[in-house]
């Protein structure tokens, strides 16, 4: 199979995943974000870390900013991303749910003072968003290519934090996900259902 033929698949794929968490009922999306939330928590890579880079979810997108929250608590040094004009990622320490503002693509992003894109890698653990995992702990993204960058950016610079996907039900597949040259596996997914490893 060519890199085009790869392409192709991998947004066929997005569109079935995106179409299956779109007919996810509300009360089941609640649910999910508890119990994912409280496996992340107990993730010895998250408990162990001093700082972690992390994602506010939107939509339905897996995951709670409770975790956010929760972390903050612990005493971790929270980074999320800011998106900049070429889809590439700054980042900003969380000060809590007041220090969040809207964004565009409806994204919520810290407000405060910008850390620039190799401040990711003072992180212990990487929290990716993803719409599927492989059992090869093959990450599929929504295609924007930005956590495609923060992985490169880490490797470059000799930096081996965990990465970890929060994923909901269904969304760990039993197929492999399409792989291009630049994918990199993930070390763990977080489902509802608990914590899968990978020997990425």
């Amino acid at each position: 199979m060519g890199e085009g033929g790869t392409a192709a698949d991998k947004r066929a794929l997005r569109r079935a995943l995106l179409a299956a968490r779109a007919a996810l009922p509300e009360e089941e999306l609640r649910r999910a974000a508890g119990a994912v939330v409280r496996h992340a928590l107990g993730l010895a890579e998250l408990t162990g870390a001093r700082a972690v880079a992390a994602y506010v979810p939107v939509g339905r997108e897996p995951g709670s900013p409770e975790l956010l929250d929760a972390l903050r608590g612990r005493g971790v040094r929270v980074l999320l991303p800011v998106l900049l004009p070429d889809d590439d990622l700054d980042w900003a320490v969380y000060e809590g749910p007041g220090s969040l503002a809207r964004a565009g693509r409806g994204l919520l992003e810290p407000t405060g003072p910008r850390l620039g894109p190799y401040a990711v890698t003072a992180a212990g653990a990487v929290l990716l968003p993803g719409l599927a995992v492989d059992r090869r702990g093959t990450r599929l993204g929504r295609g924007g290519g930005s956590y495609d960058r923060v992985l490169a950016r880490l490797e470059a610079a000799g930096a081996a934090p965990a990465r970890v996907v929060l994923l909901h039900t269904g969304e760990l597949l039993a197929e492999e996900v399409p792989a291009e040259p630049h994918d990199r596996p993930v070390h763990a997914a977080v489902t509802p259902e608990g914590v899968h490893r990978f020997t990425a």
